[in-house]
């Protein structure tokens, strides 16, 4: 569940617990002090990319919880297997990504997953 303004306060607590100024921060993680400070100020929304470096320049940073803090899905949760991408099944949930409101979308997620629970609870 996205929420930017806990993201910005996590990102501020981890980088002063690691006694990081913002330019400290930059420098291990590569990610501007700037555009640091402006994820700490709500601001911007850091890329997966720049959460997944701050993360791992953090002491005590939990990646996951970043990760799920910028509304991105955790790592293990992601499909390594490319070939899954040209699954036709894969393409028809893109394409009605693109196709359906945002909202109709959500929906739509919203049954596949009852529906995962559903089948997994008859094994």
């Amino acid at each position: 569940m996205k929420n930017t303004e806990e993201l910005g306060r996590k990102i501020q607590e981890l980088r002063l617990r690691n006694d990081l100024s913002l330019r400290g921060l930059a420098e291990i993680s590569g990610v501007s002090y700037s555009f640091i400070n402006s994820i700490e100020k709500n601001r911007f929304n850091g890329s997966r990319q720049t959460i997944i470096a701050l993360a791992d320049a953090l002491d005590g940073a939990d990646k996951t919880e970043l990760l799920l803090l910028a509304g991105f899905a955790p790592e293990d949760e992601l499909v390594a297997d490319h070939e899954i991408l040209y699954d036709p099944d894969v393409q028809f949930i893109a394409r009605s990504k693109k196709e359906m409101s945002p909202k109709d979308f959500q929906h739509m997620m919203e049954l596949a997953k009852k529906a995962k629970e559903m089948f997994a609870d008859e094994d």
